[in-house]
């Protein structure tokens, strides 16, 4: 009886294996997609930071200084400010002069 046992086991693990191999490959489109519009979030954000350091790079190159806050690129540097992806933020470092978006 104890190889039996030994046997039912070792079964029992080939099926598990089984469908969770199965279940991967039916997961696999979903995973795809979540990771097809985190990166799209991820790009959108990319894209308007870096929109805006070019602005302050203009702003500082116009006005011989750099902007204390965002607000002062308005109108002539930027139309106006860009909206961000639902629970981001744009953070302005006066320290470093760039703009990032951060997670609220």
């Amino acid at each position: 009886m104890a190889m039996l046992t030994g046997c039912g086991e070792k079964a029992a693990k080939k099926t598990t294996q089984a469908v969770n191999a199965v279940s991967n490959v039916v997961d696999a489109p979903l995973n795809y997609l979540g990771a097809v519009v985190e990166a799209k979030k991820h790009a959108e954000n990319v894209i308007d930071v870096s929109y805006i350091n070019q602005d302050i790079q203009m702003f500082n190159a116009s006005e011989g200084r750099y902007p204390t806050n965002l607000e002062e690129l308005i109108p002539n540097y930027l139309g106006r400010m860009p909206e961000v992806p639902y629970g981001y933020k744009l953070v302005y470092d006066t320290n470093t002069y760039t703009v990032r978006a951060v997670p609220k």
